[in-house]
């Protein structure tokens, strides 16, 4: 159709809120690529499956990320949002894919051994196996032009790519096969230095009011060669410039650095520069989410009617699908 914009799609596993690494390697991209493109973008609920089947938690946080997504600014009237689970196609697509695909694809897949040997998974499932597979059918089902993803996923795309090829060769072709989108993510560091995460406890979330930011910031680790304060630092091995080079404006981040390398200034004052920057930029995000987390009816609706108009595309995806396959009379 001329003048069609491209397709994007991509998804989140619902592990509750989002932290400033998940916002600042994904969901910010996700809100940027809303004005050039179409854009889906999923729970991935299935997936929280692969490696752990308690589901306790599951429903709450799908309201906390969505209050996240929305809050930072996804606006479900220029994009899809919906729950996995609520398109049944999804898992149709899954199954016949496997049905192509030989197993020693998915073996190779590097985040399947990786998983296995970072969590001590002495039987893994098929599930965890197929876990790519699955991805394949959520993606494929949009027939995206782009899959927006950061430089250790792009097997999981080519893969993809793979599996559309595969299917379109011992049936018809339906598929077209899509590209990765590279997303620059930023080094993010927790408040230990370490890659920020949930499992660390080292995460500052969406939804941190500015005392709790201050609060983490504040003892956050830095050069670990500065115990003094009359001790130069370097800046290009401290985790709090890490944050600077995301959030400070030039001027004031350089005269950071070198204050930090002079003596000039401590740990603290470059802490209170960098809280100058940050404590604003979250602040809408999280008055605005704030709105949303009091209101999960809204949510859900919310989410409702993306699964409505979501499966109206993979309903028409699965058409072609099985006319294909050609199983029935």
């Amino acid at each position: 159709m001329t003048g069609a914009r491209e397709r994007v799609l991509s998804g989140m596993r619902p592990s509750g809120k989002v932290h400033l690494g998940n916002y600042l390697g994904a969901l910010d991209n996700w809100v940027k690529l809303q004005d050039a493109y179409e854009c889906y973008y999923f729970v991935a609920n299935w997936h929280a499956l692969t490696d752990d089947t308690d589901t306790t938690t599951v429903p709450g946080d799908t309201v906390e990320m969505v209050a996240d997504w929305l809050g930072a600014g996804l606006d479900p009237h220029r994009s899809t949002l919906f729950i996995q689970s609520q398109v049944p196609e999804h898992a149709e697509l899954h199954l016949l894919f496997s049905m192509v695909t030989p197993v020693g694809w998915l073996e190779r897949v590097p985040t399947y051994r990786e998983r296995i040997e970072q969590q001590g998974i002495a039987s893994p499932s098929y599930g965890l196996l197929g876990y790519p597979l699955l991805q394949a059918a959520d993606i494929l089902m949009y027939k995206p032009r782009w899959v927006p993803v950061g430089a250790d996923q792009v097997p999981h795309v080519e893969l993809t790519r793979e599996v559309a090829r595969r299917f379109n060769n011992a049936f018809t072709p339906v598929f077209p096969e899509p590209d990765a989108k590279l997303t620059e993510i930023p080094k993010v560091p927790g408040t230990d230095g370490r890659k920020m995460s949930k499992s660390y406890g080292n995460a500052i979330y969406l939804s941190d009011p500015p005392d709790v930011i201050i609060r983490k910031v504040k003892p956050m680790v830095t050069d670990p060669a500065r115990k003094r304060r009359s001790d130069p630092g370097n800046p290009d091995v401290c985790p709090v410039f890490d944050l600077h080079k995301i959030f400070t404006p030039a001027a004031e981040r350089e005269a950071c650095a070198t204050g930090c390398r002079t003596a000039g200034i401590g740990c603290l004052d470059c802490k209170d520069v960098l809280l100058r920057h940050l404590v604003p930029r979250l602040d809408g995000i999280r008055e605005r989410r704030q709105k949303f987390a009091e209101r999960p009816d809204v949510i859900v609706d919310v989410l409702q009617e993306g699964a409505r108009r979501a499966r109206a595309v993979a309903q028409a995806t699965m058409e072609e699908v099985r006319g294909a396959v050609n199983l029935t009379p």
